[in-house]
């Protein structure tokens, strides 16, 4: 409950304050689709905001998302007050898991009946897609009655899918459905009114792909933005000494973080090999980490490289914690896999560091990572995972400890912080509104 309220005071905080984003268009009815649920904790850091700061501009917004039972029993109350507050028509659907593939194309079915009634009923203009089942469905009706959408791409979707292991393409199943979105992939870009990628270097690979009428002019890169307001350096110093004295963390310690689960594109073994070559530099550290994650797996994970239990932490934490949390670090460190598809991705938990004022460590390979360390104004950037790469960062770590918070933060204001997103993405509605209003 109390991260429900946190969220509405944020968000009315865009409301009240659409002014600040001294560029209002003209009303715009939107339907957004989202195939990820709002009572996932993705929705309520990465979707919600953006919307409820677009509504606060005069645009009219139809939200249709895909709930997973038990989360939309639990959080449809708290998610519901939010949008309401906001003026956002909320169209919750159900979310489908089994069988594998069938149950999607489902979804997408359910998805287009749903659109059908709402594009008729609200008068919708536009419809913007967040990632490629919903472009499935924007496409559509682009065919069918002209309506142009968003492509709000979130990264390369089906490449990410085999880089993740959870599409054999040696399965044909697999390899068919692979080839399906890479072929649906350009059309999305080529048939949309405009695109949205999470990077620079996404964009770039886009534009490799020499695909026939798409123009740099027509993608905008708009990053994984982060709550500024809620993700600032914390000035109350009693809290952070109750979280010392619960977590046995001395105030002369040496502190890294990790935020977030571990799995698929975290490389933990990683992590845990650079934590016991930073322990011989800094004998006292501590490894906090974030997580709603089993306790025990983590530590049986860190057991295997050679960490032990007393250099570790493990906190679970609900939204408004975080950065509490955050603020027990010098540092806060993640490695992910450097895969082609990470081209495209945008790390949330960067922002979310850098706006408390707190460097991080990560590894080259992802996203604009290396475009946004690049002069160590702000963090470590690990070349590879060598133990002499390792020892190099550890010897780095006075260093980083001693940058500026306010420094840091400010890289974050510049370039990753929610109000630039929100404005950026007003930005492409008014582009977008001025086309179909000339055609």
């Amino acid at each position: 409950m109390v991260l429900q309220q946190e969220h509405i005071i944020t968000f009315t905080y865009y409301h009240i304050n659409a002014l600040s984003l001294h560029f209002i268009s003209n009303n715009v009815k939107v339907l957004y689709i989202s195939y990820d649920g709002m009572t996932d904790p993705l929705g309520a850091s990465q979707v919600m905001p953006y919307l409820c700061g677009l509504a606060a501009n005069g645009h009219s917004i139809c939200l249709m998302s895909f709930e997973k039972q038990g989360r939309y029993e639990k959080g449809k109350q708290g998610v519901s007050a939010i949008l309401d507050a906001a003026g956002i028509k909320w169209f919750p659907l159900s979310y489908t898991s089994k069988p594998p593939v069938i149950s999607t194309l489902r979804d997408v079915r359910t998805a287009k009946k749903t659109a059908t009634s709402i594009i008729q009923d609200q008068r919708i203009q536009m419809i913007h897609c967040r990632s490629y089942i919903a472009a499935l469905v924007g496409l559509h009706f682009q065919k069918k009655k002209n309506i142009p959408f968003l492509f709000d791409m979130r990264g390369f979707w089906a490449d990410e899918r085999v880089d993740g292991g959870l599409w054999n393409l040696r399965n044909p199943l697999y390899r068919a459905v692979y080839n399906f979105f890479k072929k649906k992939e350009r059309q999305f870009l080529v048939k949309a009114a405009h695109t949205v990628s999470l990077t620079e270097c996404g964009k770039e690979e886009i534009l490799r792909w020499n695909l026939p009428g798409l123009s740099a002019e027509q993608i905008t890169v708009i990053p994984c933005c982060t709550d500024t307001k809620l993700f600032k350096p914390i000035t109350d110093r009693s809290a952070i000494e109750v979280l010392r004295k619960e977590l046995n963390i001395a105030p002369t310690q040496t502190v890294i973080s990790y935020l977030g689960s571990l799995g698929t594109w975290y490389m933990a073994e990683e992590m845990f090999d650079f934590f016991k070559i930073f322990l011989n530099a800094h004998p006292d550290a501590l490894f906090l980490m974030i997580t709603q994650d089993e306790p025990q797996q983590i530590l049986a994970l860190a057991a295997a490289r050679g960490v032990s239990e007393k250099s570790l932490r493990i906190r679970p934490a609900a939204r408004n914690e975080v950065p509490y949390l955050l603020s027990l670090a010098q540092a806060n460190v993640f490695f992910i896999k450097p895969v082609y598809s990470k081209k495209a991705s945008s790390p949330t938990k960067m922002g979310e560091s850098l706006s408390m004022g707190i460097p991080v460590i990560c590894n080259d390979g992802v996203g604009d990572c290396s475009r946004i360390l690049a002069n160590g104004a702000a963090g470590i950037l690990i070349k590879d995972f060598s133990v002499d790469a390792y020892e190099q960062a550890s010897r780095r770590f006075t260093e980083l400890a001693s940058l500026d918070p306010l420094s840091v933060r400010e890289v974050a204001l510049q370039q990753l912080s929610l109000q630039q997103g929100i404005q950026r993405y007003q930005n492409i509605y008014s582009i977008i509104e001025s086309q179909f209003s000339q055609s």
